[in-house]
């Protein structure tokens, strides 16, 4: 959690020579090469093994990520339940959203890599250095919020569902690519409901499939 920049001037080599998060930012808006200066000397890739935590409540985190590979999850505990709330892939950004406004606000929110992760680490020191100083970032930024509301639009969405069948097929709708890297208790809890009910749902649509 919070991995501290150890890499040297070599760091972008496996990576075109430049940071990935170049990449996702001229997506919406070309950059000047200033802007793109200050992204490859501040941000750095990291690594995180399958089931460990990339943040929790437990640790002030500085830090959100660009997932390059692996899926990752955030879940909040209630009576010793893990609560899923979100599972991110790749190409999607990660992270403790109220830490970035304040690194001391508590969280109730753990973060935790399902598979093996690559990504890029993205200081807010950094992000807080460019929006207060170039306007195309903000451009930018505000662009990605948008994509991020229509996400989480669309999870409130799913929580929302009356029926629990209803609520799977959404989600195979939304999050096709999910449906078999992520292991079923955490799409139930996603989806609230058992496990025992998923897979019940699932052997249900799997016979109507095979008719």
């Amino acid at each position: 959690m919070s991995p501290e920049n150890i890499y040297l001037e070599d760091k972008w080599l496996p990576f075109n020579g430049y940071s990935p998060l170049i990449n996702v930012y001229r997506t919406f808006h070309d950059l000047t090469p200033e802007i793109e200066f200050i992204i490859n000397s501040h941000t750095f890739p990291v690594n995180f093994k399958k089931n460990k935590f990339i943040t929790s409540p437990l640790h002030r985190d500085k830090c959100t990520y660009l997932i390059l590979n692996g899926i990752v999850r955030g879940y909040m505990k209630e009576d010793n339940q893990e609560i899923t709330t979100w599972i991110a892939k790749e190409k999607e950004f990660v992270g403790n959203v109220s830490n970035f406004w304040d690194e001391n606000e508590p969280s109730e929110e753990y973060v935790q890599a399902l598979e093996d992760v690559v990504a890029i680490a993205i200081p807010y020191t950094m992000s807080k250095l460019l929006y207060l100083n170039y306007h195309i970032v903000n451009y930018v930024s505000r662009k990605m919020t948008q994509l991020h509301y229509l996400q989480a639009c669309e999870r409130a969405l799913i929580s929302r569902l009356q029926s629990a069948e209803k609520r799977y097929l959404r989600f195979t709708r939304s999050y096709p690519e999910l449906i078999n890297r992520v292991p079923l208790k955490y799409i139930a809890s996603f989806l609230c409901m058992r496990l025992e009910t998923l897979s019940r749902i699932r052997s249900k649509l799997a016979l109507q499939f095979t008719e």
